[in-house]
């Protein structure tokens, strides 16, 4: 057994003793003395070691544990908020007793004491969810964390950067940063789920250069929610939020002043925009991760059921499920939105084009579900602009459409289309 794999097998058992055990039991001592002469062992190779836990996923620095497939402690920790674990040199025992009361707190839903704390202690130690990587907030210092004990308060602020990030780094080094993808759907899944009620939180644009950014998360959300509405499981439902996020990545090869160009678009800078599906499948095929749905969303989100839209393909034949749900929540959310030559559809406006369009545009029982579904939980959507916080649990807030967005290529949308 690896060291990486021995300590978390330790740490997980730490954790379920001292949620049996008082302080000062032999037990809870012994299984805190074992997690600890383990974490010194794997530091002796690895100096600064890293856990990620995305889900059923468990992440060793930049590597997949594969042996850790059935750890079900990845989900538990990623579900209380402890997505990444960073541990420094000079850790001492009484600092990772402490850090390990509090993921047992996070995981009980039991509130810390923050005057138990000692002040002059130097944090070795670092958890919490995932952002963008290098940023001061990646991962919080143990002092930092509290853990919320009525409605939680949510924003869309670390979202909507870790997405921004996420671009700069494709555009800048050719290089998907996944991890941070599947942390913002996970991060989108909570704040959907924080109540009994189901809660849709769209992001609304303030700037004309981010509507990529924007369009790519509303798209995740309505898909995740279309995908739940439609009644599938909990690991389909993710995966077609990280192909939401992902269908557009292709644009961050258009030229900046293509896209987001204030008015109609020339026949050449129509054929620029064209290329952003089979670009952004192969930047995700390139990844090294195992993302074909995505990939194939990518690729597909612009074709429509009768064959039409692009790009256009020598043999017909049908689209993933996800693409069809990613097409229908991808127009609604472009009709939406200001455009500089048309205002903001209503909703209703944008439903009932779906709902004309279902059948040779928008696939039919993709259509009629979102439909159905948005005039259902349309009061339950919250729209805000990336600095405002809403508290789950309270009426959903209603909001004016989004500001001005990067041009389509014609006035008027094409049918089922959007760019």
């Amino acid at each position: 057994m690896s060291e990486p794999v021995n300590f978390l097998n330790r740490f997980a058992k730490a954790l379920s003793t001292m949620g049996l055990y008082g302080d000062g039991h032999p037990a809870r001592e012994r299984a805190i003395d074992d997690a600890y002469e383990t974490l010194l062992r794997l530091q002796e190779d690895d100096r600064r070691p890293r856990f990620s836990f995305l889900g059923q996923d468990v992440v060793y620095g930049e590597m997949a544990m594969r042996e850790m497939g059935d750890w079900d402690w990845g989900l538990r920790l990623a579900n209380a908020g402890v997505q990444r674990i960073e541990f420094e040199m000079g850790t001492s025992r009484d600092e990772f007793e402490v850090f390990l009361g509090e993921v047992v707190a996070r995981l009980t839903l039991q509130a810390i004491d923050s005057s138990t704390r000692s002040p002059e202690r130097r944090s070795t130690i670092k958890f919490g969810a995932i952002g963008v990587k290098g940023s001061d907030d990646t991962v919080r210092p143990v002092e930092q964390i509290v853990v919320p004990t009525a409605s939680v308060t949510y924003s869309l602020n670390d979202e909507a950067e870790a997405i921004r990030w996420m671009h700069e780094e494709v555009q800048s080094r050719g290089e998907l940063p996944l991890d941070e993808a599947e942390s913002v759907v996970r991060n989108l899944a909570v704040a959907m789920h924080g109540d009994q009620n189901i809660v849709i939180p769209l992001l609304q644009l303030k700037e004309f250069d981010q509507y990529t950014t924007t369009h790519s998360l509303n798209v995740s959300v309505l898909t995740m929610a279309l995908a739940e509405w439609m009644g599938m499981s909990a690991r389909d439902v993710r995966a077609f939020g990280v192909a939401g996020l992902l269908h557009d990545l292709g644009k961050v090869r258009i030229p900046k002043e293509v896209l987001t160009k204030p008015g109609k678009l020339t026949d050449d800078e129509w054929m620029i925009m064209r290329k952003h599906p089979v670009d952004g499948a192969k930047i995700i095929y390139e990844s090294d991760r195992d993302l074909d749905l995505a990939a194939a969303v990518a690729y597909e989100h612009h074709i429509m059921v009768n064959g039409e839209g692009y790009p256009r393909r020598h043999f017909q034949r049908g689209v993933h499920s996800a693409s069809k749900l990613v097409h229908v929540c991808d127009v609604y959310d472009a009709l939406r939105t200001n455009r500089p030559y048309r205002p903001a559809w209503d909703s209703e406006k944008v439903l009932s084009h779906i709902e004309k369009g279902a059948g040779p545009d928008f696939d039919l029982e993709s259509a009629t579900a979102f439909i159905a579904m948005m005039r259902n939980w349309e009061p339950r959507l919250a729209v805000v602009d990336d600095k405002t916080s809403f508290t789950i649990g309270t009426p959903a807030a209603s909001a004016p459409a989004s500001a001005s967005a990067p041009a389509s290529d014609s006035p008027t949308p094409p049918p089922g289309g959007s760019t």
